[in-house]
C-alpha cells in the first residue's frame, strides 16, 4: 500500500485544536451518558438496574460488528479531496447529536414498562453502536493521516486528551448543579426535564466542536486504497491482529481501564448523591480531575520522551492504585477530604490517559512492521470496540452491583447504611484493583518499550527509503 505526503499546509496549532475539538465533541455525550444515563434510567424512567445492565451488554455485542465493520469501510474507502476520514465527520455530526438527545427524553417515563424498555434499547444502540461509531472510528484513525511525525502524533494525543478533559469538566461540574434538586426530605433528586434541556445544549456544543474538527484539520498523508490483489484476506487480517501482542495487551488494559474509570464514575453519582449527600462535591471533584489533566499536559511529552510511554505510565498507575487502596481502607466520611485525596489519584492515572492515543499510534506502526499491511482503521476499530466493551462492562456490572447490594430505584428514596457503605467500597476498591492490573500489564505483557519503539521507527524509515 503506497502513501504520499502533502506538505502544502504544514502541521500547526490549527491541527491540534481541530483534533482536540473532535474528542471535545464526542465526550459531551460520551461522558454525560457514562455518568448519568444509569441514574436517569433508574430514577427518572423507573427502569430496573439489572435491565439497564443487560442493555449495555447487548449493545456491546452489536458493537463487535459495527466498530470493526466501520474500520474496514474506512480502510477500503477511496480518499477524496477532503481526505479519507474527514468526510465522515461532516456526514455524521448531525445524526450523532440528535441520537444523543433522544436518549434523554424524560416523557418516556409515562409509557408502559415494556415500551420503555423497547425505547431505551433502540435509542441507546442507535446512538452508541451506529452514530457514535460512524464518527469516532474515522476521527480516531485520522491522526495517522494528519502527520507521520512521532512527536506531532504525541501532541495530537495530548490535545485529544485535553479536549476530553474540557468536556469532562463541563459535564462533571455543570451537569450536577443543573439536573439535581433537593426534595423536602433533603435527598438529591435528578429532574428528567432538566436533563433533557441540558442534552439539547450539549448537542449544540458538540455540533460546533465537530464542525471545527472538520474544517480545521488537514489530511496530509494520502494512502492508496488496496487493489483486489493487495487486499488482506479476513483470515490473514485476524491472524495479524491476534498475533499483535501490543494490540492484545492494550485491549485488555483498555477494558480494565474503562471498567475501573467508568464503574467508579457511575458509582460516584450514587456516592455523592446517597453516601455523602452532597452533589456539589461531585462537581468539585470533576473540576479537580480536569485540573490534573491540564497540569500534566505540558509535561507529559517531556516525561514520556525521557522515560518512555510504557515505563512512565506503569509507574504512575502504581501510584494511583496506592491512593485508592488508602481511600478504600480509610472509609472517608467528609466529601471534601475525599475530593482532595482523589486529586492525588488523578495525578497518577492522568499521565496514562494523556498518552493512551499515542500508544495506539505506536501499535499501528508495530502492526505495519509485523504484517507489511496498513490497516489503521481496522486496528482502531478493534480498539474502539474494546473501549466500548469496557464501558459496557462498567455500566452492566454497575447495574448488577446496584441490584446486588439492594439499591432501591426511584426518586427521593433514602438508601440503607449497608447500601451506602457498599457503594463507597465499589467506588474506591474497583479503581485500586484496576489501576494495579493495568500497571502489571504494561510492565510484563505490553512489548513496546522505549527501546523497542526506536527499533520500529528505524525499520519503518528503512522501508520508506527503499
Amino acid at each position: 500500500m503506497a502513501s504520499s505526503t502533502n506538505n502544502n499546509q504544514p502541521f500547526g496549532i490549527k491541527d491540534k485544536i481541530a483534533y482536540m475539538c473532535g474528542d471535545f465533541g464526542n465526550d459531551f455525550f460520551f461522558i454525560l451518558i457514562s455518568q448519568f444515563l444509569m441514574v436517569f434510567y433508574t430514577s427518572v424512567l423507573g427502569i430496573n438496574a439489572g435491565v439497564v445492565g443487560t442493555l449495555f451488554l447487548v449493545a456491546r455485542f452489536v458493537d463487535a460488528f459495527t466498530d470493526i465493520g466501520m474500520g474496514r469501510i474506512v480502510d477500503s474507502a477511496k480518499p477524496g479531496k477532503e481526505g479519507r476520514y474527514r468526510p465522515w465527520i461532516r456526514r455524521i455530526r448531525i445524526p450523532v447529536v440528535l441520537a444523543g438527545v433522544l436518549v434523554f427524553i424524560p416523557w418516556v417515563a409515562n409509557l408502559p414498562y415494556a415500551l420503555k424498555i423497547v425505547y431505551i434499547f433502540v435509542t441507546y444502540i442507535l446512538w452508541g453502536s451506529f452514530c457514535y461509531t460512524a464518527i469516532n472510528i474515522p476521527y480516531g484513525s485520522m491522526a495517522s493521516a494528519i502527520t507521520t511525525d512521532p512527536v506531532e502524533r504525541a501532541q495530537l494525543s495530548t490535545f485529544r486528551s485535553v479536549g476530553a478533559s474540557l468536556a469532562g469538566v463541563i459535564v462533571g461540574f455543570v451537569a450536577p448543579m443543573i439536573v439535581y434538586v433537593k426534595d423536602e426530605a433533603g435527598n438529591q433528586v435528578l429532574v428528567g426535564e432538566r436533563m433533557f434541556i441540558l442534552s439539547l445544549i450539549f448537542a449544540v456544543c458538540a455540533f460546533i466542536c465537530y464542525t471545527i474538527c472538520y474544517k480545521w484539520s488537514t489530511e496530509r498523508v494520502v494512502t492508496e486504497t488496496k487493489t483486489a490483489e493487495k487486499k488482506t484476506s479476513a483470515k490473514d487480517l485476524v491472524k495479524g491482529l491476534v498475533g499483535n501482542r501490543a494490540l492484545v495487551s492494550i485491549i485488555v488494559a483498555a477494558i480494565v481501564l474503562l471498567l475501573a474509570m467508568l464503574l467508579a464514575q457511575s458509582m460516584n453519582v450514587y456516592l455523592y448523591q446517597d453516601y455523602f449527600k452532597n452533589t456539589k462535591a461531585m462537581s468539585i471533584a470533576s473540576l479537580l480531575g480536569t485540573a490534573c489533566t491540564l497540569i500534566l499536559a505540558p509535561f507529559s511529552g517531556k516525561i514520556t520522551k525521557r522515560f518512555g510511554k510504557k515505563e512512565a505510565s506503569s509507574a504512575a498507575l502504581l501510584f494511583a492504585s496506592a491512593v485508592y487502596v488508602f481511600l478504600f481502607v480509610a472509609k472517608i466520611k467528609n466529601p471534601w477530604v475525599f475530593c482532595g485525596i482523589i486529586l492525588l489519584g488523578n495525578l497518577g492515572s492522568g499521565l496514562f490517559n494523556l498518552m493512551i492515543w499515542a500508544f495506539i499510534t505506536d501499535i499501528i506502526d508495530y502492526q505495519t512492521v509485523m504484517t507489511g499491511s496498513e490497516d489503521g482503521g481496522t486496528v482502531y476499530g478493534v480498539y474502539s470496540f474494546a473501549r466500548k466493551l469496557g464501558q459496557a462492562l462498567a455500566g452492566g456490572l454497575g447495574g448488577y452491583a446496584l441490584a446486588l447490594i439492594g439499591y432501591q430505584s426511584g426518586a427521593g428514596i433514602d438508601q440503607t447504611e449497608a447500601v451506602k457503605n457498599s457503594i463507597y467500597a465499589v467506588a474506591t476498591g474497583v479503581p485500586a484493583i484496576g489501576y494495579l492490573i493495568i500497571a502489571l500489564i504494561l510492565i510484563f505483557w505490553y512489548p513496546l518499550s522505549k527501546k523497542k519503539l526506536e527499533e520500529i521507527r528505524e525499520e519503518l524509515d528503512k522501508r520508506a527509503a527503499k
